[in-house]
């Protein structure tokens, strides 16, 4: 049965060649149970040195293939790419920084024998900053509110897929992806295990605070349409205070006579309800932006080089 490792890269110049001495590790270890492993590698717009780094282990190691996009498209789009062009029986997505353990894949595979199509490696926030664990606690309670599938915290895209996992999750064509999200929506049978938080050990991550927040939001949206359902109920409850208050301004002028105006309240009122109304346009602006992306049908990456037979034609 042969099992594709889909890692995503980007400016992993000085990790890669360790990554795939531990995964050849792995491969060694499955292979007495009856597994192969190819690697599926996928550069996304590398900086550095990463596609050179990925040609010499491709010459060297017959068992991996690569696609090198033609700039930075984002994670989602380098998931997506090695989940389509995977051969695999089964497909495990992890991180080409290690901190994604590759000595897990064996009690991934172990529990996929058990007939879970997912097997989910769950990250502690063991070493985390409180701030951080903190945060990340209050957005999953809050987006679990919201979202129409269900996010787990310390889970991300550190599992296995079985091969009609995989076929599902490519089922869905949309330009605006959340793998997390897809990946929970397909359902399925799956299992989940927690690992202890792995320490990046070379390079920085490319995740930003801006990016993380982006991402955040990505996740709130892709599920649900309950903020533009807010928008409406606030909406309709500002202007029902409007009317009450109205109501109230007009019977107290016919019981005390007309006063002064109250200027400041007529700003505060003012400056608050344009603030709102932002904050909705904003809302229904991400919604309309993300309808605009798909009307267009663009691709989700374009490559610039690979070792994939099946994969050439994409390559201008």
């Amino acid at each position: 049965m042969l099992i594709s490792i889909v890692a995503p890269c980007y400016n992993e110049e000085d990790v890669l060649e360790r990554f795939h001495e531990e995964m050849s590790k792995v491969a060694e270890e499955l292979l007495p149970l009856g597994h192969d492993l190819e690697f599926v590698y996928v550069d996304d717009g590398s900086r550095d040195r990463t596609l050179t780094v990925l040609e010499g282990l491709a010459e060297f190691d017959a068992r991996v293939r690569y696609l090198s996009f033609s700039r930075n498209f984002g994670k989602e789009a380098a998931l997506l790419a090695g989940l389509r062009y995977a051969s695999g029986d089964n497909v495990v997505v992890m991180d080409a920084d290690l901190q994604h353990p590759p000595e897990l894949i064996r009690r991934m595979v172990e529990l996929r024998a058990q007939g879970y199509d997912q097997v989910i490696a769950r990250r502690t926030r063991t070493g985390d900053r409180m701030t951080r664990a903190l945060t990340a606690r209050l957005y999953y309670r809050l987006v679990n509110r919201l979202v129409d599938v269900e996010l787990v915290d310390g889970v991300g895209d550190f599992r296995l897929l079985s091969r009609r996992v995989v076929d599902a999750v490519l089922g869905l064509t949309e330009y605006n992806r959340f793998s997390k999200g897809l990946f929970a929506w397909v359902g399925f049978p799956g299992t989940t295990f927690e690992y202890a938080n792995a320490v990046r050990t070379h390079g920085r991550s490319s995740w930003s605070l801006r990016s993380l927040l982006n991402y955040g939001l990505d996740g709130l949206l892709s599920f649900n349409n309950r903020p533009l359902r807010a928008a409406l109920h606030l909406g309709m409850g500002l202007l029902l205070c409007a009317g009450l208050y109205t109501a109230w301004i007009v019977g107290a002028a016919l019981v005390n006579g007309v006063e002064t105006p109250g200027y400041v309240t007529i700003i505060t009122v003012v400056t608050a309800l344009a603030g709102v109304q932002m904050v909705m346009l904003g809302v229904i602006g991400e919604y309309t932006g993300r309808i605009y992306y798909e009307v267009k049908g663009r691709p989700h990456f374009l490559v610039k080089a690979t070792n994939m037979e099946r994969a050439k034609d994409l390559v201008p």
